[in-house]
């Protein structure tokens, strides 16, 4: 999403004026990429209040499947209760804090390692070990603290924000946008790790432009046609999208879609603030 960006001192703070006209864009001034402390401010203000992708359903497709992991630095397990409900937890005893899942796998329960408190698949204690006759100790009171979770497209999704809304409104007119791609029958292959080393929002910055396309990425330049390549904003995210070329070169390259007939497509979604959707013709 590309806006315009100035910034005039108003104090010790900022002011900031976004410039609809795309002819005056720049990007945010350099500080925001690089100081700590508004880093920080990020996690806060926005990734704990928005929903993060944080796995698959392949991961928790029976009853007692669960895995561990993180959003905004939070520990958190997600899991398929007795019902076959989906529930995400911190993964934090309300004892002394450790961890009572590690890793990934199926379990009854969860059974910290620090003092054996003991938690069911919806979160409730069910053994506290010795706290027999202390006053006023009520297990109900020491339940998992629940984190709100929620899937869509065979992809699992927290939020933070006790207050957020739901998933799917969240996302406004991307599911019906990318309901043609059957996300929900498509099956876990991989998972692939890179470490970036830069903010988030420079990788973020290079996603949100296919200008890049014809230098850094040839080979999938040769298959879409980037004369035609657009891009188009909603409210929450933006969609890029190019046709993938007819049978016009297919005689002097190699082509991954030489198949096409120029009835093919791929289709870029970005959705606030950090995740990604690249949608291919086979994958």
């Amino acid at each position: 999403m590309i806006l315009s960006v100035t910034t005039r001192p108003h104090s010790q703070a900022e002011s900031r004026i976004i410039d609809p006209d795309v002819a005056r864009a720049s990007t945010l001034p350099s500080r925001f990429y690089t100081e700590s402390s508004l880093m920080a401010l990020e996690k806060e203000k926005i990734f704990a209040r928005t929903w993060q992708i944080v796995g698959h359903a392949a991961q928790v497709a029976k009853i007692g499947d669960y895995f561990t992991t993180q959003s905004a630095d939070e520990p958190l397990v997600i899991t398929r209760d007795t019902n076959g409900e989906l529930r995400g937890f911190y993964n934090v005893c309300r004892h002394r804090a450790g961890p009572p899942a590690q890793g990934c796998g199926s379990r009854k329960l969860f059974r910290c390692l620090y003092h054996g408190w003991t938690y069911s698949l919806e979160g409730k204690l069910l053994n506290a070990p010795e706290m027999e006759g202390t006053a006023d100790f009520r297990p109900a009171d020491f339940a998992l603290r629940p984190v709100r979770c929620e899937e869509w497209g065979g992809l699992i999704f927290v939020n933070l924000d006790d207050d957020a809304e739901p998933l799917t409104q969240a996302l406004r007119e991307l599911p019906q946008q990318a309901e043609k791609f059957g996300l929900e029958k498509m099956r876990l292959f991989a998972r692939r790790e890179y470490v970036m080393e830069c903010d988030w929002k420079t990788y973020i910055d290079n996603f949100l432009e296919g200008y890049h396309l014809p230098s850094v990425h040839p080979s999938l330049n040769r298959e879409l046609d980037y004369s035609r390549y657009s891009t188009e904003l909603f409210e929450r995210h933006s969609f890029q999208g190019s046709p993938i070329r007819g049978p016009e070169n297919e005689a002097t390259v190699d082509r991954r879609y030489a198949q096409s007939k120029g009835d093919l497509s791929a289709e870029y979604f970005w959705i606030f603030p950090n995740w990604m959707l690249n949608c291919y013709p086979d994958n």
